[in-house]
């Protein structure tokens, strides 16, 4: 017979599991895939406390790791990135946040009195690395697409331009997954005879389904068109249930924080030398089940669904666009009863959708059906302004997708 501590946990943990799965056929306002199970790693999770610390090339004294994984991930990253051959190095993170606090840090030690420059719709995680490294720097404008301006990015380089260049450049912004050409920075850099600089892509969206495209056909963010580094994360495109990212740099770049831990038997640049092994095993996982052919499917497929979504807010007369190869659709901010229910990330009278893998065109019809309850009779620019007669329209209960 359970006890009452034994029951009470279940009950919570029941409570949980509703309340995840009740909200799964209407999650479609934030960037995370769903279309891959990791099942077959459950019983990984159960006994083993899986922790590659320090260098990931490395084994070191710990036994329980999985770092011929996290090798093997890295590795796929870089090839994709096209990351220099013999010049290439990088690890398992927390996420995107950490890969831009780790390159910010790399760029620092190479250019101690540079400038960072980043844009107004950087992801804020910037701004905090940029608080606690003490860095100077400036943000730059962004056009109504996202995407830095680079005009003024010229203009606040050339005031400065005794200093050290350095630049986050976003691949895929968080609102509207606008990005900033890297093969641009790098010509107006050449045009103002700036040596000294670093960029640093931040691609935790955008950067894994960029990289599966002709690379004539979309903007330059990788290596080959300039970047010092690169993060994209775990649980975007790749749908890791566990927050994670890989970031990749310059090996060359990153000597300089190389230090030891003694009793851990590896060397370590990493920032938080404990890291989760089973992040690991997931990005591996993931790359693994469906190789470089999936991996463009699935996003060539969030395309496809994207252009259906902006393509149905335009025939029901709603404000909406997106920008090229992106699966996020910006739309004019419904009412809240549709925004709640929906999960749409929203600001400054904007929200999005992200039509990651995973994502239905049943469900996005479902959400078309919600918009029109409460679309008619309102006019295009007016919306925000409406009341509904100060009562919120009634939207039907949702029922999980299938694809």
């Amino acid at each position: 017979m359970a006890s009452d501590g034994d029951l009470a946990i279940q009950a919570v943990l029941n409570e949980l599991s509703e309340r995840l799965e009740s909200v799964l056929p209407t999650n479609i306002g934030f960037p995370a895939a769903s279309d891959v199970d990791f099942g077959r790693l459950s019983g990984f999770f159960h006994r083993h406390l899986l922790n590659n610390l320090g260098d990931p090339f490395t084994a070191g004294a710990y036994p329980q790791h999985t770092k011929t994984m996290e090798v093997a991930a890295v590795t796929f990253v870089a090839d994709l990135m096209r990351a220099p051959e013999g010049d290439r190095w990088g690890y398992i993170t927390t996420g995107a946040g950490e890969g831009n606090l780790y390159a910010l840090h790399l760029a620092r030690g190479l250019h101690p009195r540079g400038i960072v420059y980043y844009s107004e719709a950087a992801h804020y995680s910037v701004d905090k690395a940029l608080d606690l490294l003490a860095m100077p720097s400036i943000r730059v404008r962004a056009d109504h697409s996202g995407r830095m301006d680079f005009e003024d990015f010229e203009a606040q380089v050339d005031r400065n331009r005794d200093r050290p260049v350095i630049v986050v450049a976003n691949i895929g912004t968080t609102m509207t997954e606008a990005v900033d050409d890297v093969r641009t920075i790098h010509q107006i850099l050449d045009s103002l005879a700036i040596r000294r600089r670093y960029v640093h892509a931040d691609a935790a969206l955008s950067g894994i389904p960029l990289a599966l495209m002709d690379p004539q056909e979309r903007p330059g963010f990788d290596f080959a068109d300039g970047a010092d580094s690169v993060i994209v994360s775990g649980h975007k495109f790749l749908g890791t249930p566990i927050p994670c990212g890989v970031v990749v740099v310059k090996a060359s770049h990153c000597a300089h924080l190389t230090r030891t831990g003694g009793y851990t038997g590896s060397p370590d640049t990493t920032i938080t030398c404990s890291r989760s092994g089973h992040a690991a095993m997931m990005i591996w996982y993931a790359l693994c089940m469906h190789g470089i052919d999936g991996l463009r499917t699935r996003a060539e497929q969030a395309r496809e669904l994207a252009a259906y979504t902006h393509q149905q807010l335009v025939e029901l007369g709603w404000d909406a666009w997106r920008n090229p190869y992106g699966f996020t659709v910006v739309l004019e901010t419904p009412p809240p009863v549709v925004t709640q229910k929906w999960a749409l990330a929203s600001t400054h009278g904007r929200s999005h959708i992200i039509c990651m893998p995973g994502v239905t065109r049943e469900q996005i019809d479902n959400f078309m059906a919600d918009l029109r309850v409460v679309a008619d009779p309102v006019p295009v620019g007016a919306r925000r302004q409406a009341t509904h007669n100060g009562m919120a329209p009634v939207l039907r209960t949702a029922t999980p997708a299938t694809a």
